[in-house]
């Protein structure tokens, strides 16, 4: 596929590093020259502004199937994809970074005032970081959550701590629960698929996914001694921490929330309904302890400041042993973070990834989720009428692709090797391959 990206920004950076290595990328901005932070990926460069009619007529010329525009700049992003699809029948996605600026275009997506020249794909990766934590909110212990199937099938992942029951176990010896699978392991930085002789150790971070039920019984059976959330602290009161804590109060969480800035905290003191704002700057470590951010069930980081996300989550940490999802901005900072011990490390990039794949691969499959910095892909595909039933154990799949989930109508099937595969079948597949080519060659005409 021929990829425009138009912005050399940060998100611009993260887009055109995973994408190159599948697809044409070319990098479009007004700079002479593509930044330093560029050189390293095979990709192409155009000068230029991604509205510049002539720049958009050499995109035409490459033959490019979509224009993502990812610049700093809200309005130039807008005005970009707005223009290509006057001058190029392309498919436009367009990031922001306002709230304001998004309800307004997914408000005209769906209106009836609706043109051809409206923009395909609106993401704001705020919105799908604030959906993000609060999956992991709701999950105690849980690092990662992800729903399928419409909430009937779940992936949870965890880090396994010293004192857990499975710790330095094999998998075949653990028991899990019906209709429970493991699908990934993390270790030293590093993503596989394991098997049933690997041995579960300490700081390991795994991937479980199965049905609602069947993971509701290992949390219970495994990570039982993590009670239900019940009160929250977040640090900074931008957008994700407005809408986190507007989700944290319809799911009845008590929350204290705090910002440095006056107004901020008298627009989230009008605006929320029980939480309790504080005007004051999250390192202060004399706020944190007289109005008892320690004792909270968990603590979320989520100012627009990476350094400041560090600095209050390191405190938090010394006054309370409990959960701390923070957030961070510059991908360069996650093994950093994880280093020195932050428990959950959630990246507003990241999360956007997942929505720019689904509108890059095949109509055949789609992107459910990315894991660990692209490492490892959860794919959806749907297999045709004609194909023949096959046994799972009979397909010889590649080491590092596992069938993880089966929905046939309503019903939820965790695969085992005499599992069958029959045609119309919604298949939900864990790889830690780039590739999607062997898959599509084993179920698709």
């Amino acid at each position: 596929m021929n990829i425009a990206l138009y912005g050399a920004s940060d998100t611009g950076l993260i887009i055109a590093s995973r994408l190159c290595q599948e697809h044409n990328v070319t990098l479009v901005d007004e700079l002479e020259a593509p930044p330093e932070k560029f050189s390293n990926l095979d990709i192409s460069f155009i000068s230029g502004s991604g509205a510049d009619i002539a720049v958009l007529e050499e995109i035409a010329k490459e033959k490019a199937d979509v224009f993502i525009a990812c610049s700093v700049v809200d309005e130039s992003n807008i005005i970009a994809c707005h223009t290509a699809k006057k001058i190029i029948d392309i498919e436009t996605i367009c990031f922001v970074k306002k709230g304001d600026l998004y309800n307004s275009l997914i408000t005209l997506a769906k209106s009836r005032f609706r043109t051809q020249y409206e923009i395909d794909t609106v993401i704001w990766p705020e919105r799908l970081l604030t959906q993000e934590i609060f999956r992991i909110v709701s999950v105690p212990a849980a690092i990662d959550v992800k729903y399928f199937a419409g909430g009937e099938a779940k992936m949870f992942e965890y880090k396994i701590r010293e004192d857990s029951v499975i710790c330095n176990s094999r998998i075949k010896d653990c028991s899990f629960p019906q209709n429970v699978l493991i699908v990934g392991i993390t270790r030293d930085h590093k993503l596989f698929i394991p098997d049933g002789s690997t041995r579960i150790q300490q700081d390991d971070k795994v991937v479980f996914i199965g049905t609602s039920s069947g993971l509701d019984a290992l949390a219970a059976r495994f990570f039982q001694n993590i009670n239900k959330i019940k009160t929250a602290a977040i640090i900074g009161g931008g957008s994700v921490g407005f809408m986190l804590a507007q989700k944290l109060e319809e799911a009845g969480i008590r929350v204290k929330i705090i910002d440095h800035n006056q107004k901020r905290c008298e627009y989230l003191a009008n605006n929320l309904k029980r939480s309790m704002v504080f005007n004051g700057d999250g390192t202060d470590l004399e706020l944190l302890e007289s109005e008892s951010i320690g004792e909270c069930d968990v603590a979320v980081c989520v100012t627009d400041n990476d350094e400041k996300n560090l600095l209050c989550s390191l405190l938090i940490k010394q006054l309370s042993s409990k959960r701390i999802i923070t957030r961070v901005s510059n991908n360069h900072n996650i093994r950093l973070f994880e280093h020195v011990g932050i428990d959950v490390i959630v990246s507003p990039q990241e999360s956007a990834l997942k929505d720019l794949h689904n509108r890059l691969y095949s109509e055949e499959i789609d992107t459910l989720a990315l894991l660990h910095e692209g490492q490892g892909e959860l794919l959806k595909m749907k297999i045709g009428k004609t194909h023949e039933k096959t046994r799972v154990m009979d397909l010889k799949l590649p080491a590092d692709i596992i069938i993880a989930l089966i929905k046939r109508g309503r019903s939820i099937v965790i695969p085992h090797g005499e599992s069958v595969i029959r045609p119309n079948d919604d298949l939900i597949f864990f790889t830690t391959i780039k590739d999607v080519d062997p898959i599509k060659k084993l179920f698709l005409p």
